[in-house]
């Protein structure tokens, strides 16, 4: 069945994994203190807030991916073993 809190909720999810580190970061903590000084006062804040963590989360690990990509090899591993 159609909910209209679902929809916006997946909306605005949808929204922030496209937002990169800093804002993305920015509007997690904004939302949790407003969660926190006002409980209940957004809907599903909570189920919010835990969609934007992970959000927040992949974007770190696809930082580091990208940084161990593009590093260059060690010394140490382009020795050839003799």
């Amino acid at each position: 069945m159609f909910s209209p809190i679902k929809s916006l909720k997946s909306r605005f999810l949808n929204y922030a994994t496209e937002l990169r580190f800093p804002k993305l970061a920015a509007l997690t903590a904004g939302l949790f203190l407003v969660d926190l000084f006002l409980p209940d006062f957004i809907p599903f804040a909570d189920e919010i807030l835990l969609g934007l963590v992970a959000a927040l989360l992949a974007t770190l690990k696809k930082g580091r991916l990208a940084k161990r990509e593009t590093a260059p090899p060690s010394p140490a591993l382009e020795r050839d073993p003799e």
